[in-house]
């Protein structure tokens, strides 16, 4: 290959400059060179089809055609302004129109201000300190999401355990931490902490969903102490539905945040409110002691904004949510007849837009049950998803709309062999 690096001479030369070789991010082994429609080439020229679709945003696909003409129209007349544009004004208008608990939006850069944001503002508004999250619940890297996000021991509830270094016990004194789907567990610490801002969840909890009537419980248990529900819907907003979970579950939080599909692949985040709680960004309404600062460099930037208008009105067609539940609904079931045929024991978690599998016999209801029987298991099917053009995260799958039915056979194939091979390994383990 005419090249003037391989790919492992940039694995070498990241290994130089990066901290453990990588952004932090995915698998720092592969590099991606570029993407197109459902496909990622990496460094050395391999195709892949993208089922992780920079772990969410690219909905539409890679490079989509009428999001890429959006976006250079945009470019010559200006990137950033660090200052109030028609186009940011525009996305926050149809991001209140979509999303029921939306009167007004605040933009940032990044998932993880946005949910920071988020727990300050419930702190703000209720002037009580306490957030009860999930064990097993992502929020992003502040200090207050780093916690029990996946812990390596278990504890007893409510007590937080950083997952990092640097944070003060400061922090963790003031996180309660629940089992998710465990109302009874939830109604307990309320009842036991007066002092509870508010509860911040994914109302898809990384791809474990909510039982029949547990969100529901939430919003109640929240009414009736007096505190805010948080939906994380950085990765559920326009995925489950056009108006996210709020729209697909019918519970409407008091704060949601948003991210990945409304910046079409850009950075872009949002958090959104009721008027009433969102003053708390307006030092002329609330005062200076109730005043909550907020400001970023690229907040609302009209890159992002016109890449992000255009996938949400793309998304807003008719047919759009129905096509990618039915793409998601036929990954889930090719994997299904092909891990049942060689008499793996399996469960598939999540939902059809948005889903992976844990090899287990066990109900995946919590972080603690979420898992593989055997971890093994799930690197060696992964592992060879991989070896054949498929390229997903360990632990979730993303569908996109760009996907064809070339590519659905492709990876019927790859599941197909990378399930008898798993087969093999765990039979001697049988015997």
């Amino acid at each position: 290959m005419n090249k003037l690096h391989t790919q492992n001479e940039w694995i070498a030369r990241a290994q130089a400059v990066l901290p453990a070789g990588g952004f932090g991010n995915f698998d720092p082994g592969i590099l991606i060179a570029r993407g197109e429609g459902a496909h990622v080439w990496d460094e050395d020229g391999h195709v892949y089809i993208d089922y992780l679709i920079g772990s969410g945003p690219m909905l539409l696909g890679h490079g989509h055609p009428e999001v890429m003409e959006a976006v250079l129209e945009q470019l010559p007349r200006g990137m950033t302004f660090f200052a109030n544009n028609t186009k940011g004004i525009e996305l926050a208008e149809a991001i209140v129109e979509a999303v029921p608990c939306c009167e007004q939006v605040r933009f940032v850069t990044s998932g993880g201000e946005a949910d920071m944001y988020a727990m300050r503002l419930a702190r703000a508004f209720t002037g009580r300190d306490k957030i009860l999250k999930f064990e097993g619940g992502y929020h992003g890297m502040s200090a207050e999401a780093q916690m029990s996000l996946a812990p390596a021991t278990a504890v007893n509830f409510p007590q937080a355990v950083p997952d990092s270094a640097g944070i003060p016990q400061g922090v963790a004194d003031q996180m309660l931490i629940a089992p998710f789907n465990d109302l009874a567990a939830v109604a307990s610490l309320l009842d036991e902490n007066p002092d509870v801002a508010a509860i911040i969840v994914e109302p898809l909890q990384r791809i474990i969903p909510a039982r029949p009537g547990f969100l529901q419980g939430l919003r109640d248990l929240c009414d009736k102490h007096h505190i805010l529900l948080i939906f994380d819907e950085i990765v559920t907003g326009f995925r489950l539905a056009y108006g996210g979970a709020q729209e697909r579950y019918g519970v409407i939080p008091d704060i949601c945040t948003l991210g990945k599909i409304i910046g079409g692949g850009f950075p872009l985040a949002a958090l959104g409110a009721s008027a009433e709680i969102m003053a708390h960004f307006d030092k002329a309404v609330v005062g200076a002691d109730r005043w909550l600062m907020q400001l970023g460099t690229l907040s609302g930037n009209p890159i992002a904004a016109v890449a992000g208008l255009k996938t949400m009105e793309v998304l807003g067609r008719e047919g759009q949510y129905d096509r990618l539940r039915s793409l998601g609904k036929r990954l889930q079931d090719m994997q299904a007849e092909a891990l049942r045929a060689q008499g793996i024991a399996h469960q598939i978690c999540g939902d059809a837009t948005l889903f992976d599998i844990f090899f287990t016999e066990a109900d995946c209801i919590d972080y603690r049950s979420a898992r593989h029987r055997d971890p093994a298991h799930g690197v060696t099917y992964n592992a060879e998803l991989r070896a054949r053009g498929i390229f997903k995260s360990p632990g979730k799958l993303y569908p996109s709309l760009a996907l064809s039915e070339q590519d659905l056979e492709h990876t019927r194939i790859a599941v197909t062999q990378a399930a008898a091979i798993l087969a093999a390994q765990i039979s001697p383990q049988r015997d």
